[in-house]
């Protein structure tokens, strides 16, 4: 093994591994997100199995996986109003399956049939490019995944361009590439800024691979072994993790430090959490430059993260006029306070869709039913262990009901459509606002704001 082979693979792999860690610290329930993340990780493998054991089938295939996950992301940046969106994802699945079996069996020309799922998904990302953001994602997958084609047919391939791990970390830039597109596009969906988060952690993340990255080159060239080479390849991999997930992490290390002290442990999340929002929330009086497709997803995002205080404080809702109304004589509140006042907003406008009366189950009930009982007061009609211990009459009618009559597809739907109704009104109130309010909000365009 050459010195020159483990300078160059230490650092791309670790620069691999911390962006898939990062993504997953953005949102490990957004599709997208923990696929690209799959991709990333097994290209970080594959750099690992290709530097112990150069051109092995092994290696081959961990660096073929990443086209099938990413034809996965690209099928989950699809617009989630898409009546075919499921039966997509399922498709997606099955292939992938059965192009890894395929993979596994061909040789290493065949192993490029890899290739074909991951141009079926920048199909169907073109197709429906005009409902993505921002509207270049189409056209820079494609740039990108075009490299990625060039770099994995010159590996597979009897064509020498030189050294092949240069080809190999030209791939790792795509991937990288692929991460960055994709957490872009997630930051807009959730209307939440990317800049500022993103350099802090990659700061951090050069550091980590010059300060442990440095000490495994030399460890691996010192010792030219296979075993001590995963070895080095195994620490950088835990200290990227730690680098991208240092936030969880600290909680974690937090419930085990403090475990007999509640009150401390809830003290430190709560200034832990509004640290994090800082970076994450977008820059303060640029509501009003939202569009109305987009607010209304904002509003059914802060509905469904209406007991996750974290997310909520990173919502761009809570620069509302409104929450500013309730705040008074706070206008520098912190974001939890903010948090805090738009979720007692939100709560009041699921309360005006209650209709006049007793509690009733009937079609003029189910958008308050909905969003009241599941949401508000957070209960599980679908619970298999269902504790109704603490509940009034009504709550337990309520549950009664939906568990017996109501699919959770349709409960879901319903909750969608009273989320927008919501959203109507507090986009109305919005844009009725003191017209002063307007202009100190940057300007009247309905285009969406850049992401910041």
């Amino acid at each position: 093994m050459t010195s020159r082979v483990p300078a160059l693979a230490i650092p791309i792999f670790a620069l691999a591994w911390w962006a898939a860690c990062y993504l997953i610290s953005r949102d490990a329930m957004r599709g997208a997100l923990v696929r690209s993340a799959a991709a990333l990780t097994a290209y970080a493998i594959g750099v690992a199995a290709w530097t112990a054991s150069p051109d092995s089938p092994l290696a081959q295939i961990l660096l073929c996986v990443p086209a099938l996950f990413w034809a996965g992301a690209a099928v989950a940046l699809l617009p989630g109003t898409l009546p075919e969106r499921r039966q997509i994802d399922v498709g997606w699945l099955v292939l992938s399956v059965s192009f890894l079996a395929m993979v596994v069996a061909l040789p290493s020309a065949g192993r490029l049939v890899v290739l074909a799922p991951l141009a079926g998904g920048l199909v169907l990302l073109w197709r429906f490019g005009d409902q993505v953001q921002p509207p270049m994602l189409p056209a820079a997958m494609s740039v990108v995944a075009a490299l990625y084609g060039v770099g994995l047919t010159v590996l597979l391939l009897p064509i020498d361009l030189g050294e092949p791990l240069l080809v190999l970390s030209a791939i790792g830039v795509d991937l990288v590439m692929l991460a960055f597109l994709v957490a872009v596009s997630d930051s807009l969906y959730v209307g939440e800024r990317l800049r500022a988060d993103l350099l802090r952690s990659v700061t951090a993340a050069v550091l980590g691979t010059v300060v442990v990255g440095g000490p495994a080159v030399a460890t691996v060239v010192v010792a030219d072994s296979t075993a001590v080479t995963l070895v080095q390849f195994g620490l950088v991999a835990l200290v990227m993790t730690g680098i991208a997930l240092f936030a969880q992490l600290r909680r974690g290390v937090d419930r085990i430090a403090f475990r007999g002290d509640d009150r401390l442990r809830t003290e430190r999340a709560a200034l832990m959490s509004q640290a994090d929002a800082l970076l994450r929330h977008r820059q303060r009086h640029r509501l009003i430059t939202t569009r109305p497709d987009d607010f209304t997803r904002f509003t059914r995002q802060a509905l469904d993260n209406y007991h996750h205080l974290g997310r909520l404080m990173r919502s761009p809702l809570t620069d509302l006029p409104a929450v500013d109304r309730r705040l008074g004589s706070q206008p520098r509140a912190t974001p939890l306070a903010r948090a805090l006042e738009l979720r007692a907003l939100l709560t009041d406008g699921v309360e005006r869709l209650r209709p006049a009366g007793a509690f009733a189950t009937s079609d003029e009930w189910r958008h308050f039913n909905a969003l009241h009982f599941v949401v508000v007061l957070g209960l599980d009609p679908y619970a298999r262990r269902q504790r109704t211990d603490g509940l009034d009459r009504e709550e337990r009618q309520a549950l009664d009901w939906m568990r017996r009559y109501v699919p959770r597809r349709r409960l879901r739907r319903w909750q969608q459509e009273a989320a927008a109704i919501v959203a109507r009104r507090l986009w109305d109130e919005l844009t009725s606002a003191d017209p002063r309010w307007l202009t100190t909000r940057g300007t009247n365009s309905l285009s969406p704001e850049r992401n910041g």
